[in-house]
């Protein structure tokens, strides 16, 4: 229930001109002519003196119906007395206070016991005139007891009459809006200041941030710029909030009706600055242990760093430090390292014992629990193709049908550059779980080995054949002349047989263009020496056994030792 409510105007007449006008000024300027409104409507026409809750509500609350003097509690009744229900009593005192006369307000105040039904009661009078009164019952268990309790009610009703008397006064309204003027001057002069600071911060780091946009998009130093960038701005927008609500707790203390509000809002900040400054003082030696055994892991990390950095220079071998697997043991160990770090610091972290830090580490439990089963996969199959040395960096694989050189071999995926110039990209659990044949020579880096298919009849001499593809060998540039080339024949077919080349090609060169190569000089040699390629299927039986007489075993360019003279190649016609 609130007595003596304000008086409300009509302003309809005015409005659209008004919206107009207002749509005009800037956001924070609204912002503040709509706090300054607020208080005018506050203190305009005579505020409610004092409130209570309706009767049907304060019969239902188990905490009793408090007595409110000019935003200023008072005291909370409980208890019938005289026959009056805690609803009545305090309808009863809001009826009396507010049909006392400005001249009385700055009356005395007295404190009056009397006895009812063998309990005494105290009566709150202000120049003779009872008020209400105080009982015994009104009281929680434990607390302080009832002449106390007078004391302290009479000291504040005191303070909430003389604000009401002060409410009236003229002259305290306008040293009210005089230090409201005041302060609104140093408020805007404050926004401004911070807010030329701002864009003078920006205009000097605008090269550093644009800088920093053009670097890829992981890299450190652009999300260090931009994340300081992004705390300067928030930094400014902060301390604008704080000078405006140090601002609206200043002018609420100068009006005797929103006094209480501005003391409030003071003191709100001041706990939460006292509180701030109380666990940054008992935090303190926890953040020391927190420092200490960061620091201990740095080091820890930084020496394993350094033996494995001089064990890849003394060329120590064994099953973890591999050259091509020491930088993935030297992340891993450093990971492990970190977090057995971070699971010794977290009980010593500012808030960790908090609901709200549990709250957070189940939550990140459950993403974790959820979404990281995938993850591990890949992580686990890459460390597999690490530490199994499988394959590595520049080795030309075939991983399933597909088939190229190993661009990256990442921690989740490895990357292939096909025959085709095309780029795959693999799961490491897909390429653990298929075929991997490495045809780079992983041995010492030399070669890559190379390997080619023909199919000749039986009537042409196989030493002919193994020496004609030798010197198609030799013949190519990119084919390593050491070892030897090596020709062997995989099968006795029915009508010809297979026969198949390995050479090892040079490094780094492209097997696509090597093998056009290989092929083009296979053809001019067989077509040197009249041989043709093409392997013969026969639907009747020849009339003659299709032979090699024995002065032709060793047709050139086959060597000829222990046996008879070669004779020129006789180029042979297949038949089909």
């Amino acid at each position: 229930m609130r007595v003596g409510g304000g008086v409300m105007r009509d302003m309809n007449g005015s409005a659209a001109l008004g919206q107009r006008r207002w749509r005009g000024l800037p956001a924070f300027l609204r912002g503040l002519l709509g706090v300054l409104l607020l208080l005018l409507l506050l203190m305009g026409g005579r505020p409610a003196l004092a409130q209570t809750g309706g009767a049907a509500d304060a019969e239902a609350q188990s905490d009793g119906v408090p007595l409110v003097v000019m935003n200023r509690r008072i005291y909370v009744f409980r208890a019938s007395v005289f026959g009056l229900t805690a609803a009545q009593r305090a309808r009863r005192a809001v009826e009396r206070i507010d049909a006392q006369p400005a001249r009385r307000l700055r009356g005395e105040i007295k404190i009056e016991p009397l006895t009812h039904d063998g309990e005494t009661i105290y009566a709150i009078q202000l120049e003779g005139e009872s008020l209400f009164a105080l009982s015994q019952a009104d009281l929680d268990v434990g607390g302080p007891p009832l002449p106390r309790v007078a004391e302290d009610v009479a000291t504040r009703l005191r303070a909430a009459l003389q604000a009401r008397w002060e409410q009236g006064s003229r002259q305290r309204l306008l040293y009210g809006a005089a230090w409201t003027l005041a302060a609104t001057v140093i408020m805007l002069a404050v926004l401004y200041a911070l807010q030329a600071a701002g864009r003078f911060i920006d205009g000097r780091t605008l090269d550093l941030r644009i800088s920093a946009r053009a670097r890829p998009l992981l890299d450190w130093r652009r999300v260090a710029v931009l994340v300081l960038a992004r705390a300067v701005h928030w930094l400014k927008v902060g301390l604008m909030l704080v000078a405006l609500y140090l601002w609206l707790a200043f002018v609420l203390t100068r009006f005797p009706y929103t006094e209480p509000w501005g003391r409030s809002l003071g003191d709100s900040l001041a706990a939460i600055i006292t509180r701030v400054l109380t666990g940054i003082v008992h935090a303190l030696p926890d953040l020391a242990m927190v420092a200490l055994i960061f620091l201990v892991t740095h080091l820890t990390v930084r020496a394993l760093n350094a033996m494995m950095n001089a064990a890849r220079a003394s060329g120590v071998r064994n099953a973890a430090l591999q050259p091509d697997t020491i930088g993935a043991t030297r992340r891993l160990s450093a990971i492990f390292i970190w977090l057995f770090g971070l699971v010794i610091a977290y009980p010593f972290l500012p808030g960790a014992q908090s609901d709200a830090f549990k709250g957070v580490s189940v939550f990140f439990g459950l993403l974790v629990t959820l979404g990281s089963s995938g993850v591990v996969s890949q992580v686990m199959g890459g460390f597999v193709l690490i530490y199994s040395r499988a394959l590595r960096a520049g080795d030309w694989v075939q991983v399933g049908e597909t088939e190229g050189r190993v661009m990256e071999l990442g921690v989740l995926s490895t990357k292939l550059r096909t025959r085709q110039d095309v780029e795959v990209t693999m799961p490491n659990s897909i390429v653990v779980g298929s075929r991997i044949v490495n045809l780079s020579d992983t041995t010492d880096r030399k070669g890559l080995s190379l390997a080619t298919k023909v199919t000749i009849g039986y009537d042409t001499p196989w030493r002919q054949v193994h020496a004609m593809l030798q010197m198609a060998a030799q013949r190519t540039e990119a084919l390593h002349k050491t070892p030897a080339p090596v020709v062997r024949q995989l099968n006795l077919q029915d009508w010809y047989v297979e026969y198949e080349l390995n050479a090892m090609m040079r490094y780094g060169a492209v097997k696509a263009d090597v093998l056009t190569e290989l092929h083009g000089h296979i053809q001019d040699v067989f077509n040197e020496f009249g041989v043709q390629i093409m392997s013969p299927n026969f639907v009747l039986q020849p009339a003659e056994p299709v032979l090699v007489p024995k002065e032709n075993w060793h047709a050139a360019p086959a060597a000829a030792e222990d046996a008879p003279a070669a004779r020129p190649a006789r180029g042979p016609a297949k038949g089909s």
